[in-house]
């Protein structure tokens, strides 16, 4: 549409055919060039959003939680700028990592709804974009944590990083192993953690890896269950073979969640941490086992998604619990 003004005075008939709303600025510039910034910023601004989506940050929010774990249950006195590298490079690692487990993974995610939309099986990113930004985060953080913190820090990182491509990511659509497998570079953040600070691998890391070991089958069996379609839809095997009324998931999980608890107790039994640590966990762990109680009796999408919840909301509030209340790892170990 276009509006036309006349100026009734004498010589000054103005003809005006400037489309409606697009005004001159700044002495002639073109309106064309205005309107496209704002397009070409938003454009900019969901590309980053999906290269950030890569790295699954929710995901990614947990691994260095039990990263901050393991500096600080390793530190007699923390040094911030140990925790600062150990997060950063483990960022990088954990975030190259999940970048280069959906560039394999790409045609299957295509096949499940809940994975589709991800930026390579949508066609916002193409796949040798993303191969390079999954190695470049790869590389980066393994050097990172060498420079900054130590060579076994980086081999640590390097061994969870190729064992969950190589191995876990492969066992996924062949063997229902594959959280068994994928379980063990799951919990290496704490070990990073750990031997960024002390440069050692001593038993009271293993504890730690154990808690984190163990709390990744209640949770990732209640994604496998309440996802179960979607994953057979892409030909993964991630709940037991024939077990449509879950009792053989549910009881699965029942088991992992009671070792769990257990084991959850270690580090006061150990003198990692105090009395006031062991009595959180005993609530916590009674809470856990109440909602996974309820998911076995159930054996519901709704309780599944209840029970992910919770096993969410368990690992930082224990992980919270065992920081406050440890001992000190110099005069309160024996070990």
């Amino acid at each position: 549409m276009h509006l036309t003004r006349e100026n009734s005075t004498r010589g000054t008939a103005v003809a005006s055919e400037r489309p409606m709303g697009l005004m001159p600025v700044g002495g002639g510039t073109t309106p064309a060039h205005g309107a496209a910034r704002p397009a070409h910023t938003a454009a900019l601004r969901v590309r980053a959003h999906d290269f950030l989506s890569l790295t699954k940050p929710r995901v990614l929010l947990l691994v260095l939680i039990a990263t901050g774990l393991g500096c600080v249950m390793a530190a007699a006195s923390l040094d911030v700028f140990v925790l600062a590298h150990a997060l950063l490079g483990t960022a990088l690692v954990a975030g190259g990592t999940a970048a280069l487990n959906q560039y394999i993974e790409r045609a299957h995610d295509a096949r499940m709804r809940r994975t589709a939309r991800r930026p390579l099986p949508a066609g916002r990113l193409q796949p040798q974009e993303v191969l390079r930004f999954g190695l470049g985060l790869s590389l980066a953080g393994t050097v990172y944590l060498a420079v900054t913190l130590n060579l076994l820090t980086s081999l640590v990182g390097l061994a969870a990083l190729l064992s969950y491509l190589l191995l876990y990511t492969p066992l996924k659509r062949r063997s229902r192993l594959c959280t068994l497998v994928g379980a063990c570079p799951g919990a290496a953040p704490v070990l990073i953690g750990w031997v960024a600070v002390r440069g050692d691998l001593a038993p009271a890391a293993w504890v730690l890896y154990a808690i984190l070991f163990l709390w990744q089958f209640p949770h990732f069996l209640a994604i496998g269950w309440l996802y179960r379609e979607d994953y057979a839809r892409a030909g993964m095997r991630m709940i037991p073979a024939g077990d449509g009324s879950g009792r053989a998931t549910f009881g699965l999980i029942q088991l992992t969640a009671q070792a769990l608890v257990a084991v959850s107790f270690l580090p006061t039994l150990m003198g990692m941490a105090g009395m006031g640590y062991l009595g959180a966990a005993l609530l916590l762990g009674v809470g856990l086992l109440y909602v996974v109680s309820q998911a076995a009796s159930e054996r519901s999408g709704v309780a599944a998604r209840h029970l992910l919840r919770a096993t969410i909301i368990y690992l930082p509030l224990l992980f919270l619990c065992l920081g406050l209340f440890r001992t000190d790892p110099v005069a309160g170990w024996p070990f």
